[in-house]
């Protein structure tokens, strides 16, 4: 059993081408404002410093974090590719980089990752738009979010890496493995069918899984409706994608709430978490430009019983050439909080001839 700790005084707020093309499936107690924290500074050219963030959206206003949590990780805003990034980060070891899925933060690898730590130094990154990363108007195409990682860990003086990614850090996580295949040494992937490719799925699906992925079309609706639709009644719609991503192992009330005030925080936060999916077009003709050249480091596939089980490997199958496939028992779509144990055993397998080639050089 993990424990927790106490929170600090500030409280945390063919089949590819149906599954692939449908890739991000699945992906309140307010929050105190987070514009001072999310604003835009004036960053000086080539300026990487780093400033140590605190309250809301970051270590210090997490919730019910793991029992000495806030002892091995810190908040850092990092200034990488023209945005300042939000990056929790603390261990020892080669650089092993988390990227979250949509609803969530880094906050969605909190069991993780104080055992990753022990052997790892580990970065747990908020995607551009979400969390107390910036969120400009545009940037949101999968090769650009790689970029931004990328260029994340060239600040913070990493040339070679891992990475984990999770529903739409699935998404990042193959662009960067893709687009910067000197940079990354091997790359776990977690709970989508597979990077979203042509030909699109048909209009009308079976009801099952048309209510895991209604979102995706509804996300990609470029208008202020959307907004407004979600940040009136935001409970009730992040509160069902939670559910219904599931299957029998509900998140707890605390990690929802949590997640639903840093989405809904203001307008100009909310309108940011949509990006990935209005720039979906731009991502598919990009996947469409990588699969010509399959990856070649080892990929793992993790998928929970209960949600996309096998496909999460079988949707590399094709467009990489190594690929290993390991299912979760029981756990739905939310892997790394429902079943953190099983998911460690799995990384940590998966990790092992990383971490001994960095112990050798």
């Amino acid at each position: 059993m993990i424990r927790t700790e106490a929170t600090e005084a500030t409280p945390g707020p063919s089949r590819r081408a149906l599954l692939g093309a449908a890739a991000a499936a699945v992906g309140t107690a307010a929050l105190a404002p987070l514009d001072a924290l999310a604003a835009h500074p004036a960053h000086a050219a080539g300026d990487h410093q780093s400033q140590n963030p605190t309250g809301p959206g970051s270590v210090s206003g997490a919730p019910q974090l793991p029992a000495g949590f806030r002892t091995t990780f810190t908040s850092r805003f990092i200034y990488a590719n023209g945005l300042r990034q939000h990056v929790v980060i603390g261990g020892d070891g080669p650089p092993l980089l988390l990227v979250h899925g949509w609803p969530e933060n880094w906050y969605a690898w909190r069991f993780l990752m104080p055992a990753l730590a022990r052997d790892f130094t580990v970065i747990a990154v908020d995607q551009r738009g979400i969390g107390l990363t910036d969120k400009p108007q545009d940037g949101y195409d999968s090769a650009t979010l790689a970029n931004d990682l990328a260029a994340l860990m060239d600040a913070l003086g990493h040339e070679r890496f891992a990475v984990v990614g999770h529903d739409t850090g699935y998404i990042i996580g193959y662009a960067l493995a893709a687009d910067h295949r000197d940079r990354v040494d091997r790359v776990a992937l977690a709970e989508i069918p597979g990077p979203p490719m042509l030909p699109g799925p048909p209009l009308f699906i079976e009801e099952a899984l048309n209510n895991r992925l209604w979102h995706i079309p509804f996300n990609r609706v470029n208008d202020e409706l959307i907004v407004d639709m979600v940040r009136g009644n935001a409970d009730a719609f992040y509160r069902y994608e939670f559910t219904i991503q599931a299957g029998p192992m509900l998140l707890p009330e605390h990690a929802i709430d949590y997640y639903v005030g840093l989405y809904n925080r203001d307008r100009d936060a909310l309108r940011a978490t949509f990006g990935l999916y209005r720039a979906w077009h731009a991502m598919i003709a990009q996947n469409e430009q990588r699969r010509t050249q399959p990856l070649t480091m080892p990929v793992l596939g993790i998928g929970g019983e209960k949600s996309w089980a096998h496909y999460a490997g079988q949707g590399m199958e094709g467009i990489a050439n190594d690929v290993q496939t390991v299912v979760i028992p029981g756990a739905g779509h939310w892997v790394a909080e429902q079943a953190p144990e099983e998911m460690l055993a799995a990384l940590t397998t998966f990790l092992a001839p990383y971490r001994a080639a960095a112990a050798n050089r």
